[in-house]
């Protein structure tokens, strides 16, 4: 029942299931894994997709040649495999270039560098069938505020995506732009830190409907925000064109744990959310295993990750199938229809009506909502006792 299909588009990344376990404070645990490789692993397990940075695949200082043969190489993996790929990003943080930010640092020859690597790296990703192209400015802020002024940044990120934007039109490529946001972590803070400042900073872009954004679960959690309603307010906008699975400890590091496997309520409702408002794009898995795992466990943690996720999606049907659910649903959204006439869109004819309504507020603050049974419920069905 748990087994993933190609229509439930579950994608990995090339850093995810080939992440050789290394951290701050250790070496590789795990040998490194080709391309190739990587890709026959998603394969194996099931998956749908793989995407990647561009120095993922293409070592940044490649030459002209070896750039080539890797792609052939790639595009021979993905024919054998039946895998696609969906997006790619830039890796604008790895280099000691980008050591003061890319397109905000204040040296305008690094930011001339990263337009150049990025224009390379969208022209790789379009070759390979990349429809979503994702921007995480990892390296975009700043440890002290000294060195840099907030609002120069934020022109200087909107200069850069302006350029992109022209120049996939420029080149005719059907292509979105995906801006992922993070609080902190590599830097102290990085500037668009929610997925609500990347919201609003879109919309001051010469081409918004270009732009969408890609929120992740780890990002959004370790600055303590509920990522259900940071994706709701992304998708009521028109603007969820990505989304990165994972979890997270709240106020943690980016630790990129296996989906569900920390919030199972958090990922309910997120699932619940995707399912119930027809969310049809991909769903990323930008998860690594733990360290301790050998290249089984990989297999493990990735299969781990899609099995869940369609548990989860399970448990949402189930969740809109339960009488008693949707019964105290039923209570708590009940209207006698009274107040229609005063609501809806604004006239000055409702607003007096209203104005006039005489309303018994004792009686409003007697009411109360069966929200403790309703949760209670909730939990017995991802218990598995419903």
């Amino acid at each position: 029942m748990y087994t993933p299909q190609p229509e439930n588009k579950f994608t990995f990344g090339l850093w995810t299931v080939g992440n050789p376990g290394r951290d701050p404070f250790g070496e590789a645990v795990r040998h490194t894994l080709s391309p190739v490789e990587i890709v026959h692993l998603l394969g194996e397990v099931g998956a749908y997709g793989v995407n990647f940075h561009d120095n993922d695949l293409v070592p940044i200082d490649a030459t002209a040649a070896q750039r080539d043969q890797i792609v052939r190489d790639f595009k021979q993996a993905l024919a054998d495999t039946g895998l696609v790929v969906p997006m790619a990003t830039t890796n604008l943080f790895s280099d000691p270039a980008f050591r003061d930010g890319a397109f905000t640092s204040n040296d305008r020859h690094v930011r001339a560098y990263a337009l150049q690597k990025t224009m390379n790296a969208i022209d790789l990703g379009v070759e390979l069938g990349a429809k979503i192209y994702v921007f995480w400015g990892g390296r975009e802020g700043t440890e002290t505020d000294a060195g840099k002024n907030p609002i120069t940044a934020i022109e200087r990120s909107r200069e850069a995506m302006n350029y992109l934007c022209e120049y996939v039109m420029d080149k005719g490529y059907d292509l979105k732009f995906a801006l992922e946001a993070k609080p902190n972590e590599p830097r102290g803070d990085i500037y668009n830190a929610t997925t609500g400042n990347m919201l609003a900073f879109i919309q001051t872009l010469d081409h918004p409907n270009m732009v969408g954004v890609n929120p992740e679960v780890a990002h959004e959690h370790m600055a303590g925000l509920n990522f259900t309603h940071q994706v709701a307010q992304a998708l009521e906008a028109g603007k969820l064109f990505h989304i990165d699975l994972n979890d997270q400890a709240f106020g943690r590091y980016d630790q990129d744990y296996r989906f569900g496997s920390v919030n199972l309520k958090s990922a309910f409702f997120l699932v619940k959310l995707l399912a119930d408002n027809g969310y049809d794009g991909n769903l990323h898995f930008d998860a690594h295993a733990y360290r301790t795992a050998d290249y089984d466990d990989v297999k493990a943690f990735a299969r781990g990750c899609m099995r869940t996720y369609l548990i989860l999606k399970e448990k949402a049907a189930q969740f809109k199938a339960d009488g008693e659910i949707q019964a105290l649903l039923a209570e708590i959204n009940s209207d006698d229809g009274e107040l229609t006439p005063f609501m809806g869109q604004y006239s000055a004819a409702k607003a007096a009506a209203l104005r006039a309504h005489p309303f018994d507020r004792a009686a409003l603050g007697r009411r109360g909502q069966p929200y403790e049974r309703l949760d209670q419920l909730t939990i017995e069905l991802l218990l598995g006792v419903r």
